[in-house]
């Protein structure tokens, strides 16, 4: 059996799994993409990943179909935060061995990943064939997920940017540690230079309290828009939890682990609002996976 006959097992596979589980993978009209939303930090170390899969799951429970993507060159770790080791990664795709379909995990609470492992790095070094190739695959993603996730590496290196740039929106994650903050702001600086009309969403993590969060989110907002001319809109914030620690040795979301915790209830806030964007009939449907990756690639050989 070829590849092309295997996506089609596979989607065939896929369709009669809707019919059998709809809360898993619902209907979802034909013309609409996904929405992608890239999750970076300017530094690491600030709980970019750990937001990542909990916001995953969050929306999961306001109805939305989420797929992560983990795309953090060399420090892959949403399998290490699930507890699951995955079969297949991205390069499985790349290397023409699986479909898309095949490489998806299940997560806890109806959601799906993939791990990136060394795919994400050969993907920026094939050919142009290559990449027509894959970006047809991927986009089987758009019919199959609300909201894709990208979980970026941290940091200001060409690689990140890539993936930044090639994002519908940004959610930046910072802490309110003076260097943090530093690095949150050269990162939007960087955007804002490349694109100034990005949609970036600013959302603090590890606060001690409600008041130093909405401290630092006003003055990144306030920063931008006098400096840049950037718009940044805050999304939030998760106070500091020791249920997070707790849930990140028992390779367990906090959300899942300790969901009546001050952490589970403030992802739970920002999943409110990103989901109410959702349903607000937000104009995405030029864009999704699919874009994105047309995008990347065009990044990438500039």
């Amino acid at each position: 059996m070829d590849q092309a006959e295997k996506l089609r097992k596979a989607i065939e596979d896929l369709k009669a799994k809707q019919l059998r589980n709809r809360r898993t993978l619902p209907a979802i009209p034909a013309k609409r993409t996904a929405r992608v939303i890239t999750v970076t930090s300017g530094k690491g170390g600030v709980g970019k990943t750990n937001i990542s899969v909990n916001l995953a799951i969050a929306l999961s429970g306001q109805g939305l179909r989420v797929v992560i993507l983990d795309a953090d060159f060399g420090l892959a770790n949403i399998d290490v935060l699930l507890g699951i080791v995955p079969q297949h990664t991205l390069l499985d795709v790349i290397k023409d061995r699986k479909n898309i379909i095949e490489i998806l995990n299940e997560g806890p609470q109806n959601i799906k990943f993939i791990s990136g492992g060394s795919g994400v790095e050969e993907l920026l070094r094939l050919n142009r064939e290559q990449v027509a190739r894959f970006i047809k695959n991927i986009s089987l993603l758009d019919r199959l997920a609300d909201i894709i996730i990208v979980d970026t590496g941290a940091g200001l290196s060409d690689n990140v940017m890539s993936f930044i740039m090639a994002a519908d929106e940004i959610l930046l994650v910072t802490t309110p540690e003076p260097t943090s903050i530093t690095d949150a702001y050269a990162l939007i600086k960087m955007i804002s230079n490349r694109d100034n009309a990005k949609k970036i969403k600013i959302l603090v993590n590890r606060a001690e309290s409600s008041a130093e969060a909405n401290d630092v989110l006003n003055k990144l907002v306030l920063v931008a828009d006098r400096f840049l001319g950037l718009k940044l809109e805050p999304a939030g914030y998760v106070l500091n939890d020791d249920a997070v620690k707790k849930a990140v040795k028992q390779q367990q979301p906090f959300i899942v682990a300790y969901p009546k915790s001050t952490a589970a209830r403030n992802i739970k806030e920002i999943s409110v609002k990103l989901a109410q964007n959702e349903n607000s009939g937000e104009q995405h449907q030029e864009h999704g996976i699919r874009s994105f990756f047309s995008r990347l690639a065009g990044f990438v050989r500039t």
